[in-house]
């Protein structure tokens, strides 16, 4: 496929490995000729890694299916999934999982990405909604201030939350860093 064509969530092969691509961008600098900016990760290791291809240069594209599934339990550091059209369970490490266990509440619905038969990642949702089982005390009138303070979520996940945030509140929290976004809606 054309370099031009390549688009975000598209996996590309390079040098024998596999890579995702984060990000596209297409440069006309004004000196030479335009070309298109690669961001990808690699797909089962570490890293990020940025290329500079002209528009007519040929990658080669590999196919992923995104599959729906539907986070069932934890057991001993096993989580477990079903996909949600055909009912299968997949059983993937804390080690596949990296950061994104923290998130990892029963019932959460979010999207596994496979290459040939085999799980590569885990795509979360935007924000999900967590308890808060351990935050220390407001101070009263601390809510002019912009203060934050450390509270631990139900996943053992911790955050800085707003002094207003008590115990056994659920707050939104983004999947992209972590931060508080707001207070659950009930």
């Amino acid at each position: 496929m054309r370099a031009n064509d390549i688009k975000q969530g598209m996996a590309v092969t390079l040098d024998g490995r596999l890579y995702t691509v984060i990000k596209t961008s297409h440069v006309k600098p004004g000196k030479g000729p335009a070309y298109i900016q690669l961001k990808m990760k690699s797909v089962g290791g570490s890293g990020h890694v940025e290329k500079r291809y002209g528009s007519t240069d040929d990658l080669d594209v590999a196919t992923l299916d995104r599959r729906d599934m539907e986070f069932l339990y934890d057991a001993a550091g096993v989580y477990t999934f079903m996909d949600m059209e055909t009912f299968d369970q997949v059983e993937l490490e804390t080690d596949f999982l990296g950061d994104a266990a923290g998130y990892m509440t029963p019932n959460l619905q979010l999207q596994v990405l496979f290459h040939a038969g085999n799980a590569l990642s885990v795509e979360l949702p935007g924000a999900v909604e967590l308890e808060v089982t351990d935050t220390p005390p407001g101070i009263k009138g601390a809510t002019v201030t912009n203060q934050l303070k450390e509270a631990t979520l139900e996943t053992g996940m911790k955050t800085r939350v707003p002094p207003f945030i008590e115990i056994g509140e659920k707050v939104k929290v983004s999947t992209a860093d972590g931060s508080y976004m707001s207070r659950a809606s009930e």
